[in-house]
């Protein structure tokens, strides 16, 4: 078939979720998927296998096993859309045509954006969840004291605070291992506090202070050299013209600039650059200008896309106020798949809403989770349930279970199947 009406971009958490609703909805609902990869993987959990808690085998699937029954997988790749005549281009097999698109390919790594990256992640003691889990374990497990550096880019990212989560645990390891007392572990972000919702930011700060992790906010790294294991920062603090290395500082910072400084790693672990994919910046289903640049341009509540109708969009690549998480995609699909039904029997888009809801689970030890749910403006949004049992603003070891035995199991066996 060439001609789909509703055509699906990507068998991510979004493309299979989305694709599953909408055949329990209405099964003789006519839909193709795009998605060229033999495997899905669980990606939440690559901050375990990163510190060295879970399988990496477990966190892989066969695709087959996960495209819903009646969707027709097409195992090709987008590489062009023109929404203005509602044809997709691929690799392979042609042009497809539709009535309804949903493109929602997820993110694709950038690390040639950051100068030195390309060349040194994966190698040495540069390593990230993101690309290599495995990997970070062993870079771990070779550790043996100096300055661990956890950071991440200016760009928007997968989870915003997974480069955060694997540093709690690698400090946790370093305890065990007995070479805490040697080891300065250095978390520096772009942004400008911990976490952004208060409430959470309250308890994450306590603990960084109780654990002696030193923060740096307003830092981008700028330039990373593997050989010779060193890392340059920017300060982007607005306003600021200089920048002071602290008197006491134990990481041996460099100046190198009024407002740029390098030092050495031992071991270096970082999210590296993201974006959307190419086909996706340069369709015409992007903002083309300003700070939503080359994401899909939709509403923030229905996630209909503003200028095409019948395009809908949720997940990495819709250019929403939130965080770009799984759980984000467990709400966000619901109210696609109404809105969509609706246009698709009444000819308008329904109404249903989605308030921004995401959540963030921070694994801080290796038996402690702080489970950070919120929505639009950072407002904190825990599960009203949970926390009648729970305060999910405190570390919790309830938490680390859900997250390492609940959140898999609700993924693989309700969320994909279109029931959660």
């Amino acid at each position: 078939m060439k001609h789909y009406q509703i055509l699906i971009i990507g068998g991510g958490t979004a493309g299979i979720t989305v694709a599953a609703q909408l055949k329990r909805k209405n099964s003789a609902l006519q839909i193709g998927l795009l998605e060229p990869l033999e495997k899905h993987y669980y990606q939440p959990a690559w901050t375990l296998v990163g510190g060295g808690a879970y399988n990496f085998k477990d966190t892989a699937r066969d695709m087959a096993d996960y495209i819903p029954k009646g969707v027709d997988w097409i195992k090709d790749k987008a590489t062009l859309l023109v929404p203005e005549e509602n044809k997709v281009e691929t690799t392979q097999s042609g042009t497809y045509t539709y009535d309804y698109l949903i493109p929602v390919p997820g993110l694709v790594m950038a690390p040639e954006l950051l100068p030195g990256l390309s060349e040194s992640l994966g190698k040495g003691v540069v390593c990230s969840n993101y690309t290599d889990s495995e990997h970070t374990w062993e870079v771990l497990q070779n550790f043996k004291g100096g300055n661990a550096v956890f950071t991440q880019p200016t760009t928007p990212i997968k989870c915003g605070g997974a480069p955060q989560k694997i540093m709690y645990l690698a400090e946790s390891y370093f305890r065990k291992q007995g070479i805490r007392e040697k080891s300065n572990v250095f978390f520096a972000t772009p942004g400008t506090v911990i976490f952004g919702v208060p409430e959470f930011a309250k308890t994450l700060t306590k603990i960084i202070k109780e654990r002696n992790i030193l923060f740096q906010p307003f830092f981008a790294p700028t330039h990373i050299d593997g050989n010779k294991q060193e890392i340059t920062f920017k300060y982007i603090k607005p306003n600021e013209e200089s920048f002071d290395i602290p008197a006491d500082s134990p990481l041996g910072e460099e100046a190198i600039g009024p407002l740029e400084v390098k030092m050495h790693f031992d071991m270096l672990h970082l999210a590296p650059p993201q974006t959307a994919p190419k086909f996706i910046q340069e369709s015409s289903l992007a903002i083309q200008e300003g700070p939503g640049k080359g994401w899909v341009e939709v509403d923030f509540h229905t996630m209909q896309h503003k200028r095409f109708p019948n395009v809908f969009c949720i997940g990495d690549v819709a250019h929403l106020p939130t965080a770009k998480t799984g759980a984000a995609i467990r709400k966000q699909a619901p109210v696609l798949v109404e809105n969509l039904l609706e246009m698709i029997a009444k000819g308008k888009a329904g109404t249903s809403s989605y308030d921004g809801y995401s959540s963030c689970p921070i694994v801080t030890d290796y038996d402690k989770m702080l489970l950070c749910e919120f929505k639009y403006d950072n407002v904190k949004d825990s599960d009203p349930l949970i926390t009648k049992f729970v305060d999910t603003t405190k570390e919790q070891y309830s938490m680390w279970l859900l997250k390492k035995y609940g959140l898999p199991f609700m993924y693989w066996n309700l969320m994909l199947r279109g029931k959660a």
